[in-house]
């Protein structure tokens, strides 16, 4: 690092499903430097850089607490459906360094080229909303951790029908939130226009583990699968053991009718 250089604050945050790009755009224009970059917001501010992206994240570059609370504020008025619990990731970072590299959540960055932060950004928007993926499935896992183990020493779920639907609802909804967004979790297409950036972006990728991150997701993925599974089976099991008692119990009606028909 250069002796000159800096140490600066950054930090990386997820905080909603997803934000209103187009409107927070039309609102920021008129006071402050911006760029729409495939549906992300750049915004730049006398040695501060901001990067807001659709599906909830944000990423801030040398950002005060007054411009961050500010921020923060506006994003939460254009957010769908906001996150009971922020996640949020530090950082420290300098500027015209001799090269650009991560070391123990240090970023070393040769210049302030605006698309060159843009590209690490998009790797560490990435890892905050991974980190959100991961706890919104651990914690569905633990609070239906107890069902495997009741089916286990029981043979049943001590649940009304009702109850497993809304659980069965709620794993699906876990389930199809993270594969519906996926995606995201790919290199950006971002990358097919500007492939000489992508080196910046694979430094940050690699350092933050998305790859293997994603992996060890998808396994808790079939996890909830499985859960997923279970109840339903459970569902059908007890439909079929109600359908069993009224056929037996019409059986048994229409047999008691016939001996009384016969005695009287």
């Amino acid at each position: 690092m250069s002796e000159n250089a800096k140490t600066m604050t950054c930090a990386a945050y997820c905080l909603a499903q997803s934000f209103d790009i187009s409107a927070l755009a039309k609102l920021l224009s008129d006071s402050t430097l911006i760029r729409i970059i495939k549906g992300a917001l750049l915004i730049e501010d006398d040695n501060s850089w901001i990067v807001v992206f659709s599906y909830g994240a944000i990423v801030q570059w040398n950002v005060s607490q007054e411009q961050h609370n500010r921020l923060r504020q506006l994003l939460l008025q254009h957010a769908d459906n906001p996150l009971a619990t922020v996640e949020e990731d530090n950082f420290t970072f300098a500027i015209d360094c001799a090269t650009t590299r991560i070391i123990e959540d240090h970023i070393e960055i040769e210049s302030s080229d605006p698309i060159l932060l843009f590209s690490l950004s998009q790797a560490m928007a990435q890892s905050i909303k991974l980190a959100s993926f991961e706890t919104h499935a651990i914690t569905t896992i633990n609070n239906t951790r107890y069902l495997p183990k009741s089916l286990a020493e029981s043979g049943d779920i001590k649940l009304s029908r009702r109850n497993i639907a809304k659980i069965r609802g709620q794993l699906f909804l876990t389930k199809s939130d993270i594969i519906l967004n996926f995606d995201l979790l790919d290199t950006p297409d971002f990358f097919w226009e500007y492939p000489e950036y992508e080196a910046y972006y694979s430094i940050a990728a690699k350092y933050l583990e998305i790859v293997p991150r994603t992996e060890v997701l998808a396994k808790k993925l079939e996890t909830i699968h499985e859960l997923f599974e279970m109840l339903a089976d459970e569902q059908k099991h007890r439909h079929s053991s109600i359908l069993e008692l009224i056929i037996i119990g019409l059986i048994a009606f229409e047999i008691a009718m016939t001996i009384i028909g016969k005695v009287v």
